[in-house]
């Protein structure tokens, strides 16, 4: 199947439509209410994005089905997962990268019932009194005006869980660590290209690199955060492989109405291994 999808490279709403993919999605999801809600709403998502709409229709498919069957939203309003589109070098044409967001990691941690508490926090300047890493516990004056509060400048990062049975971890990066951590992960942060996730939404990525971080090594993961966190930042093809775009290639994104179009080297979002995140 990816072979014939590779020649032939059909538009997705025409792909969307055929009896191979209508197939495909009635196997997977076995419902055909679901199905069919499933097919509008990732529709929508595509029509909506034209460099999504440029995709190999085979990866588009399989990255949304992957989402639904973490019972995630596509809405970029949402933040929980995004299909973004890459230029792969080696194949010749565009693809669809599943990347999972912030929100995303939150929501599979609290559907396991592990978690009683769940947060990540940027701790803004005059807040931080301390942070002992060894008792980990931390002391701050939370700025109380909200608006304030948003324009004031991040030092920090602050995420902690606590599980129903009482267990609690947390964790404290500075804002220089964490520039440190995307210098080494992102050449394009690091080349400052103007256009990488980092630069034009540091606050968001640096959120869920301290989610990755905690939950990957001191969570409890269920089978669906493994599968989410396992295929973050790959192309998955219709026969279920699934592969990392080269870190040459470049990708263009279309984002939500608040933030305008860009271009964006794939590097930014290379973060595979959950002991780099």
């Amino acid at each position: 199947m990816s072979n014939q999808l590779a020649t032939n490279k059909p538009k997705f709403s025409i792909a969307i439509q055929s009896d191979m993919y209508k197939n495909l999605i009635n196997q997977t999801l076995g419902d055909k209410d679901r199905s069919t809600r499933f097919i509008a709403s990732i529709s929508s998502a595509v029509a909506t994005n034209q460099s999504l709409q440029e995709c190999d229709a085979g990866t588009i498919l399989s990255g949304a089905l992957l989402g639904e069957s973490l019972n995630l939203s596509p809405s970029p309003q949402l933040g929980q997962y995004y299909l973004v589109p890459f230029n792969d070098s080696k194949k010749g044409y565009k693809v669809a990268q599943f990347q999972l967001g912030y929100k995303g990691y939150i929501q599979l941690a609290i559907r396991s019932g592990q978690y009683k508490k769940l947060n990540v926090l940027a701790i803004k300047r005059g807040e931080l009194v301390k942070y002992d890493p060894l008792n980990e516990e931390i002391e701050v004056n939370l700025i109380e005006d909200e608006e304030e509060r948003e324009n004031a400048e991040t030092v920090g990062y602050y995420a902690m869980f606590e599980y129903t049975n009482g267990f609690r971890k947390s964790m404290y990066w500075s804002k220089s660590k964490m520039e440190k951590h995307a210098l080494k992960y992102s050449t394009g942060y690091k080349a400052k290209k103007g256009y990488t996730y980092w630069e034009k939404d540091f606050d968001g990525m640096a959120y869920k690199t301290m989610l990755r971080q905690l939950i990957s090594k001191w969570g409890i993961m269920s089978i669906d955060m493994q599968q989410a966190v396992e295929k973050d930042m790959a192309t998955i093809n219709t026969d279920g492989t699934y592969e990392y775009v080269d870190n040459e290639d470049t990708i263009v994104i279309e984002q939500t109405e608040e933030t305008d179009t860009v271009t964006q080297n794939e590097e930014n979002e290379k973060e595979v291994s959950m002991n780099e995140l």
